[in-house]
Formats: C-alpha cells, structure tokens, sequence
C-alpha cells in the first residue's frame, strides 16, 4: 500500500475507499516477476554474500509490524558480521542509474520490519536487478527517511479511515500509464 501511496496518493483512495482494484496481477512484469522470485528462493540457498559481510541468510520471510501497520515478505534477510540485518530483494528490472522513490520506500519498510522483529539496527538494504544481469545496489538509510515513512504511514491510516481523497502523485507523467486515469480527474 505505502508503494502505491508513494506512486500516487489516490491509488489508496480508489483502491480501498472505493474497493476498485487495479488489477496488477494481469501485467506481464509482475507475472515475471514472481517467477523470479520463486527461482531466486530455491536456488542457492546456502549461498551468503561474504564479500559483503553477510554472516547468516534467510529466505523468503514473512514479517509484519503492528507498531507501524506494515507487512511484507521479504526475498532474502542478511545478517552481518557487525550484528546489524538488512533486506534484500530481487527486482525483475533493468538498473538505469535511478534509485527509484518506490523502491527506496519497500525497502525501509522491510528494514523497519527487521528492526521491529529482531531488535537490531537496520540501516540499509540491497536490490539485485535481475535484467541487468543481477546488478546490486546498497541503500543507505538515515533517521530522516524513517521519519517521512512514518509520516506517510499516518497519511496512509488517515485515507483508509475517512476515506479523504488525497491529492495527485507530484508528477502528471505517473497519469499515463495509471490503471484509475480514466476515473480519476486530474
């Protein structure tokens, strides 16, 4: 939801204020996708990434946060030499040198997951770009961006609760390819 919510705010309102779904599940990348989520998960899973001080590995791990209304299955969880975790998650995508507001925001909600869950700091987290022959990238995190993400928590809880019709994403181009632009007025 908070992806969508980052995306465009009134996905949340169409989506469950109205209760129209998006459909997502028919699109070809998010098809793909869970494919290579589904390999990713039975290969190699003995396979920890030293050169990054990766200590332990869990693959695919369900956590949620009642503290700040979060869920999610991560793809793998990385626990370091340094006692400190991270999430990592493969994205059926090609690298472009962006990091993309979206992602960015999955990830520290994993991260805050982490935190929540197992009682160490998470400050980063990894993205492997399957279609740029698994690239992967670190994230860095700062106490600022926890505290945006909490902010759009809230704003997310308040949609849901009043059914309040948010402004549109910051963007007019995110209209072009939107599932709600034929209902939506902007």
């Amino acid at each position: 939801m908070l992806i969508e919510y980052t995306f465009c705010p009134r996905f949340i309102y169409f989506m469950f204020a109205l209760d129209i779904p998006q459909r997502e599940e028919k699109r070809f990348k998010v098809i793909k996708g869970r494919k290579i989520h589904e390999q990713k998960a039975s290969f190699n899973k003995e396979y920890l990434r030293k050169k990054l001080g990766v200590v332990e590995k869990q693959s695919n791990v369900y956590l949620s946060s009642n503290r700040y209304h979060i869920r999610g299955i991560i793809d793998e969880v990385l626990t370091f030499a340094d006692n400190t975790m991270a999430p990592l998650d493969f994205k059926y995508a090609k690298y472009k040198e962006i990091n993309y507001k979206t992602q960015k925001i999955q990830a520290l909600c994993y991260s805050l997951m982490i935190e929540d869950n197992y009682g160490k700091k998470s400050n980063r987290a990894y993205i492997i770009y399957t279609r740029s022959k698994n690239k992967l990238i670190e994230l860095e995190f700062n106490e600022k961006d926890k505290s945006e993400l909490k902010k759009s928590i809230k704003e997310v809880i308040h949609i849901l609760k009043t059914g309040f019709y948010p402004r549109r994403a910051s963007s007019i181009k995110r209209c072009v390819d939107c599932c709600y632009k034929n209902i939506c007025e902007s």
